[in-house]
């Protein structure tokens, strides 16, 4: 494992899905002031991470707009609509060389906050393990923190899931962060927006 743990985190916010159960893109919809994809990006940003790297598809222009003022770095992933792990090699692709590594989070994951990111950072400086998982009671999901000795086994899976299956291969090495379970949720359809915005407007 590599020692020098010093180096710059980047930051890879998947948002180029269709919204197809929704009805509509997920990530333009407003929450408390802000879109969907600019609460990510910014969340991103506040919790630590450079570059932050929003890989783009559906609709790019519009929520490429969407992200003005922000810092981060823009990519488009053409094959969007081939899936997910299309757009995570993509921004695999676009992590710099001076990156020790890497968290990846879904735009449509409203309750991931900028300590819970910070705090994925500071395992992963303070750990040897490769990878640093969310946990929400008993469920692995984003943001999950690779180290970038699994970058090539990343960007050369095939099929849905390569960044599922990365965490299952080693995840006997990994450091686990336990999170409530409520902070899973994520958008995927109607009710679910719903829900958010009024937890959201509640405080």
């Amino acid at each position: 494992m590599p020692v020098d743990r010093t180096g710059n985190i980047a930051g890879i916010v998947l948002a180029a899905g269709t919204s197809t159960r929704m009805g509509e893109n997920k990530l333009l919809f407003d929450l408390a002031g802000e879109s969907v994809v600019h609460r990510a990006v910014r969340i991103a940003t506040e919790g630590g991470l450079n570059p932050v790297i929003a890989v783009l598809g559906h609709e790019a222009g519009r929520v490429r707009r969407e992200l003005e003022g922000l810092t981060c770095v823009v990519v488009e992933n053409p094959d969007y609509a081939n899936g997910v792990n299309s757009s995570l090699k993509t921004g695999i692709a676009a992590v710099p060389a001076s990156a020790a590594a890497v968290v990846v989070m879904l735009a449509d994951m409203p309750f991931v906050t900028a300590e819970m990111i910070a705090s994925l950072i500071a395992r992963y400086r303070t750990s040897s393990a490769p990878l640093v998982i969310s946990d929400y009671d008993g469920v692995n999901a984003p943001p999950m923190l690779y180290d970038r000795v699994l970058f090539p086994e990343l960007q050369t899976m095939e099929g849905e899931g390569c960044g599922r299956v990365v965490v299952r291969r080693h995840r006997q090495e990994a450091e686990v962060l336990a999170w409530p379970a409520a902070a899973l949720t994520d958008l995927d359809v109607p009710d679910d927006y719903a829900r958010v915005r009024s937890a959201l407007t509640a405080g």
